[in-house]
């Protein structure tokens, strides 16, 4: 497999070229792909590098003794630490291989030893990716949700985390990025108050890594969960960090093939982190395709992008500022390039299908976060989610879509 060119500086057509998807026509109008909070498109380095697996040296991973195993084997474990490096984790041996970012989050729920009355502290934007394994404890172990409240456009008050947290807390877990608000979190204050009083962080990076640097040892955090679909990388994958000390204490999640040392009759001793928790055939074309799509998003002008899409975020809010009949939905500062909306008098799945036959994918409903919209009032909202590859002049086809089905639903 080539490894992608390096480009110096960011040209949106350029990107776009690599995007075979992007040509496509939707209802006869060029596709114009705003649903990227939910899943990115995918480059032909990706596409290229999977297919290139199949064909040429495909085989199951460790112990195999022939050519084919040993070839597969370096490239599934090249992808562990390609994966490192892009977090600055401080060793391959802090990454676990999961299905889903759902599923790295789940690995810790599961393996926290929790009593009755013990505490977990989240907060109300949370993903129910990040809310659901909690409930699990609740049910099942007589855990504690307690949960910390934001303002209206999504920031965590550090002063009202600090009074949660108390001698039963054994954890608490956050959003690094909002998939609806796109409120990045001031994570670095929040965890240095949860280390203060002993307590371990989790943090739900699904949006934050496609949209700025991630250093998991500058944060210090203790966990750290994402997925590589949203990272122009395939489906299938994602990724756990965990300190080394985090994931020594764990247990394991699922039992079987690789994550075992000895098995007999009467007893089983389980392999070291990262593959204790990698039991069975693990997602090794996936893990190749994610190697993949981090090489070309680290080949890009990652400033350059980060400027692209704040460009194209801050278009999209004045221009939806500008009609009174549409409500924003988080306005902090410090946003990433996701806009979630109402229109007055309409459904958002109204929108959206309207939209769609202009052309133009969003995405509506409840976007996996019930508490959030209870906090902010609603049942569902619209959101428009922006990517690297999305021209600035999409805003415009967008707003204009907005207007025809705003009169159509008048």
């Amino acid at each position: 497999m080539n490894a992608p060119l390096i480009k110096r500086s960011f040209d949106v057509e350029a990107v776009r070229a690599q995007f075979p998807i992007l040509e496509r026509t939707v209802h006869g109008r060029p596709l114009v792909y705003l649903d990227n909070a939910a899943s990115a498109q995918k480059p032909e380095a990706v596409i290229e590098a999977m297919a290139g697996a199949m064909r040429g040296a495909y085989a199951n991973v460790h112990r195999g003794l022939h050519a084919l195993a040993n070839e597969t084997t370096d490239a599934f474990e090249g992808a562990r630490s390609t994966v490192a490096r892009f977090i600055n984790a401080p060793s391959p041996q802090t990454i676990v291989f999961t299905k889903s970012g759902t599923h790295a989050i789940n690995i810790v729920a599961a393996g926290l030893d929790i009593q009755p009355g013990d505490e977990i502290v989240l907060s109300v934007m949370e993903h129910h990716s990040n809310i659901v394994p909690w409930h699990f404890l609740r049910e099942r172990k007589g855990a504690v949700l307690k949960w910390v409240d934001i303002d209206d456009d999504g920031v965590i008050d550090p002063g009202a985390l600090d009074d949660l947290m108390g001698p039963r807390t054994k954890l608490v877990t956050l959003s690094h990025m909002s998939n609806v608000l796109g409120v990045k979190t001031r994570a670095d204050e929040l965890i240095r108050l949860a280390h203060g009083k002993g307590v371990p962080v989790l943090l739900d990076g699904c949006q934050r890594v496609v949209h700025g640097h991630v250093d998991v040892q500058a944060l210090d955090v203790d966990f750290y969960a994402f997925t590589g679909h949203k990272i122009y990388g395939p489906t299938g994958i994602g990724i756990l960090y965990g300190k080394p000390e985090r994931l020594a204490a764990l247990p394991p999640f699922e039992g079987g093939g690789e994550m075992i040392d000895i098995v007999e009759r009467e007893r089983v001793t389980y392999n070291e982190p990262p593959h204790r928790f990698e039991a069975g055939t693990p997602p090794i074309l996936e893990a190749i395709g994610l190697k993949a799509a981090i090489d070309w998003f680290t080949g890009q002008d990652r400033g350059a992008i980060e400027a692209h899409e704040a460009a194209i975020r801050d278009r999209a809010m004045a221009a939806l500022r500008g009609l009174n009949w549409v409500t924003l939905h988080g306005q902090a500062a410090d946003k990433g390039a996701i806009v979630a909306f109402s229109v007055e008098g309409a459904h958002p799945h109204d929108i959206a299908q309207i939209l769609d036959r202009q052309g133009v994918a969003v995405r509506a409903g409840h976007h996996c976060a019930q508490p959030l919209m209870q906090r902010l009032g609603v049942t569902a909202t619209a959101r428009a989610s922006f990517a690297c590859y999305n021209r600035i002049e999409e805003v415009d086809v967008f707003i204009e879509a907005l207007h025809k089905a705003r009169k159509l639903l008048s």
